[in-house]
């Protein structure tokens, strides 16, 4: 992992999230399908934050598979396409629970939709029991109901079991002004309100999903997934991606995370100098 920035510039560490794993990243350079490799670095981003003493949830996309929406458009009934897509998200939920487990953490599958072969049904309060006993949870199925995104399933997860965030890991590295592959001079944000995402119409994440994470004050970060060590970064509130809460209520956290980081600082520097004058108190 590389070096980190100072912990806690933009919040203070967050012990439990939930992580939104976009399905299309789990096909790699690939249209379709899952690359282990990609899975692998998946799973070592969840496996650093737990060794941290995070509780990590995890809510997964079927991007890679089927997207309802675009299959709707090809002429298949926008429900049942739907639930195509969240059969496809279980597909990617296991692929991750095997690479984890054969790392030597315990993972519990939960889907929206019953499948009592593969995985458990979707429980709020066992959820938290095994996110207690140090497990990682990975929610499948999305919320087991069409016209909904997985994007809305993360926030609505996250506010069920109590998490501090929800952390959108995609391909690009935080929320543009306008589309970074089409206009060069796109400028990213580093924190954004909820109303000025909606404002802008901005599509990085659905607006369902922010809606309800501004509906009840819960933070959102977005950053890019592939970043090695990102999603600790991004709990430990270092600048990464793009924060997308109430500015507000977050302004006084800022600064008091500056000052103390500032404190720190200078009491580094006072032991330094302690140590090369010989003074006891070094």
């Amino acid at each position: 992992m590389p070096p980190s920035g100072s912990a806690g510039v933009l919040h203070p560490s967050w012990r439990r999230v939930v992580l939104k794993l976009s399905g299309g990243l789990f096909a790699g350079a690939e249209p379709l399908g899952i690359s282990p490799d990609v899975v692998s670095h998946l799973a070592a981003e969840i496996i650093a934050a737990v060794k941290e003493g995070v509780q990590v949830a995890a809510v997964v996309g079927g991007g890679n598979m089927f997207r309802g929406a675009a299959l709707a458009e090809r002429g298949i009934d926008r429900a049942r396409a739907d639930y195509m897509g969240m059969l496809s998200t279980v597909i990617n939920c296991l692929a991750l629970q095997d690479v984890l487990e054969k790392l030597g953490v315990e993972t519990r599958v939960q889907t929206a939709i019953t499948m009592g072969q593969v995985a458990e049904p979707y429980i709020p309060r066992r959820a938290v029991r095994h996110l207690e006993k140090g497990r990682v949870v990975i929610f499948g199925a999305g919320l087991g109901a069409p016209f909904f995104s997985t994007d809305t399933a993360a926030a609505q997860r996250a506010l069920e079991i109590g998490a501090d965030a929800v952390l959108k890991g995609t391909k690009v590295d935080g929320v543009y002004d306008s589309d970074p592959h089409k206009n060069p001079d796109a400028v990213r944000f580093n924190r954004l309100d909820y109303g000025e995402y909606l404002s802008r119409e901005l599509k990085v994440m659905d607006t369902t999903a922010v809606s309800l994470c501004m509906d009840n004050g819960l933070p959102i970060v977005v950053f890019a997934l592939m970043g090695e060590g990102n999603v600790v970064r991004a709990i430990r509130g270092e600048e990464v991606g793009t924060l997308i809460c109430r500015l507000e209520d977050h302004e006084g956290d800022h600064e008091e995370n500056q000052e103390e980081n500032h404190e720190e600082d200078q009491e580094e520097d006072q032991e330094r100098d302690g140590e090369y004058t010989g003074d006891p108190a070094g």
